[in-house]
């Protein structure tokens, strides 16, 4: 457990006084179910706004790769002057699997039957590969910055 942040302690104690208990909030989300289930959702930083409606991007993703084509995806959110943010998914398929339309239809309706409609992505990007940390964690910033064509930062941590 860390004990302050270097120069911003006003920062650090944000994080022990989020909520009504003295409990250190990391911003993960989860919810729990009727039955004591604890299901992890993401970052809470992790959230796509689309026409209003909070969209987190692991369920998306989990949603995704539940499909049996799907190996790998990742969403993010790409700005939309009705929507405010359209939802757009990278996707690596399993290998053998090829590109249709059939198959763009089967995982908009795979992603609608669990999330629901507003979840749907609005566009599907086939992709062999996508931006990891060494450590495996997806970089959405910088398929978010490909995506806008801006200056995606320091890439120094990626695996490649």
């Amino acid at each position: 457990m860390m004990r302050h942040i270097h120069n911003d302690e006003e920062r650090y104690l944000t994080y022990w006084n989020a909520g009504k208990r003295p409990y250190y909030s990391t911003n993960d989300l989860a919810i729990k179910d009727e039955d004591g289930y604890i299901m992890m959702l993401g970052r809470s930083d992790d959230l796509i706004i689309v026409s209003g409606h909070n969209i987190g991007t692991a369920e998306v993703e989990s949603a995704l790769i539940s499909h049996h084509a799907v190996a790998e995806a990742a969403a993010i959110g790409k700005p939309d002057p009705v929507k405010g943010n359209l939802l757009k998914v990278f996707v690596i398929l399993i290998e053998g699997t090829t590109v249709t339309k059939k198959l763009i239809h089967d995982l908009k309706y795979h992603v609608r039957q669990t999330l629901g409609p507003i979840a749907v992505p609005s566009e599907i990007e086939f992709v062999d590969s996508l931006p990891k940390t060494r450590s495996g964690k997806i970089m959405r910033r910088v398929l978010k910055a490909q995506e806008m064509g801006i200056d995606p930062g320091d890439i120094s941590t990626l695996d490649e």
